[in-house]
């Protein structure tokens, strides 16, 4: 597992190098195994410094996740000082999917439960409002397909943007 970790974080150091995108000094790549520690003793191991605010990015994790692991690592992350925040996308509830939904959906989850890492966290968009209320945010957003669209992918020359199939969310929450 650790191999794994470590190979993670290098792939995501080859790729922000790739696209010449500078390492700012004070960012920290934190390997996590969620499913034998918990995120606060994986940051303890890091020496992360719990006094200062600090913003995390999950991203393709959440639908891998028991909802005991996830309730954790937001709690964890809520705990922190005001400032912090997370950011991370989550899978919606099979049955809110439209049928083109539903069809990709099951395509997608056979593929990763073929792979050995079954989705097991499926929210919608007011459990999540519930869960994130439950830990502590203070403020949050959430950001379907279109919304994402609208803001990060409107005018691009290429015409690249996001499926209308419309299989998750993006969350950001902030202490």
């Amino acid at each position: 597992q650790q191999e794994h970790e470590r190979a993670t974080q290098q792939g995501k150091r080859a790729m922000l190098a790739e696209a010449a995108i500078a390492v700012p000094g004070n960012l920290t790549f934190v390997p996590l195994d969620l499913e034998h520690h918990t995120l606060a003793e994986d940051l303890t191991a890091a020496a992360f410094d719990a006094q200062q605010p600090a913003f995390f990015g999950w991203l393709g994790v959440i639908p891998y996740l028991p909802l005991e692991t996830f309730r954790a690592t937001l709690g964890t992350i809520a705990r922190l000082p005001t400032g912090s925040g997370v950011g991370f996308d989550y899978a919606l509830a099979p049955e809110t999917l439209s049928k083109a939904g539903r069809t990709a959906f099951d395509a997608l989850a056979g593929r990763v439960a073929a792979a050995g890492e079954p989705f097991q966290l499926f929210l919608t968009p007011e459990e999540l409002e519930r869960e994130l209320r439950r830990a502590g945010f203070q403020r949050f957003e959430q950001l379907d397909y279109r919304q994402l669209n609208e803001r990060y992918f409107r005018d691009r020359a290429d015409g690249l943007k996001l499926s209308a199939v419309g299989l998750g969310m993006l969350a950001t929450a902030w202490v």
